[in-house]
């Protein structure tokens, strides 16, 4: 326990300032594009899902939750959306970022979600599309959820850096009292002799309407308990807090678990498509 605790500690401690920084560089983008942003995604039409896949990349809830309300005035379309959520990466690249990956795997990893959106993005618009009545106004929730949009890139930033902080030295913690009593090598057999089933519970954990999810599913695939396949179905289910955003704001309730029914299977069929194929990044 002890040396768990200190070990935690130590990485925790150690990845803290470039988690600031990165944090501090994503919220400037993220506001000084916000409005082109939304008028792409506005504009963009049958393209939606293209233009939503790469957008959607951009770290943290605040896009998914914008597609989330653009969805529920129906100024965009179910393909669109899906392809955002499976395309963004909330707090992966931070994470990745502050942990020392090297560049091109973390564009890799970034450029297998949001090919993966595109795809199924235009293959839910082909299957389920419908014709979308624009509404005059969209009703903005982001502040009240979970972005804190208006107060400051720094305010934000700090914000956004202690409660990541927290969540990578308790999942850190977690994580060495495991690798402590049960060891590496067998959690990581374990998962990687159940390819399948790590992919069904990854998925599953991704769509936990908190940053947590994609915290802990990036932290146990840098530590090599999670295989690429295993990783990916989580990360493609986790679009942050826009899920419950959704729920919140579309009235529709057995549309909104089919869009979850829709986000799971992919997550899951990808998932084990890549450990199957032996994908490696």
């Amino acid at each position: 326990m002890k040396h768990a605790l200190i070990h935690t500690l130590k990485d925790s401690i150690k990845i803290l300032p470039f988690l600031f920084i990165a944090f501090l560089i994503m919220e400037y983008f993220e506001h000084k594009l916000n409005n082109k942003n939304k008028e792409i995604i506005k504009k963009s039409g049958k393209f939606g899902p293209l233009f939503g896949g790469i957008l959607g990349a951009f770290p943290q809830c605040g896009f998914s939750v914008l597609a989330t309300n653009f969805y529920a005035a129906r100024i965009i379309s179910i393909g669109t959306l899906v392809a955002v959520y499976l395309s963004t990466s909330d707090e992966m690249l931070p994470i990745l970022l502050s942990e020392g990956a090297k560049i091109d795997v973390i564009i890799k990893l970034i450029g297998l979600k949001v090919i993966i959106g595109i795809i199924f993005g235009f293959i839910i618009d082909f299957i389920f599309r419908k014709t979308i009545d624009k509404k005059d106004h969209i009703h903005e929730i982001c502040d009240e959820e979970h972005c804190d949009c208006n107060h400051g890139i720094l305010k934000s930033s700090i914000k956004h850096t202690i409660n990541i902080f927290i969540f990578i030295l308790i999942t850190t913690f977690l994580i060495n009292i495991v690798m402590e009593y049960y060891g590496e090598e067998k959690l990581s057999n374990i998962f990687i002799s159940n390819n399948i089933l790590s992919s069904f519970i990854a998925s599953l954990v991704g769509l936990i309407p908190n940053c947590a999810s994609s915290v802990i599913i990036t932290e146990l695939y840098l530590n090599g308990i999670f295989t690429l396949g295993s990783a990916m179905a989580g990360l493609l289910t986790g679009s942050g807090v826009a899920i419950m955003v959704l729920f919140k704001i579309n009235h529709n309730m057995k549309e909104n678990i089919k869009i979850v029914a829709i986000i799971y299977s992919i997550g899951v069929i990808c998932g084990i498509l890549i450990d199957l194929l032996g994908v490696v990044i």
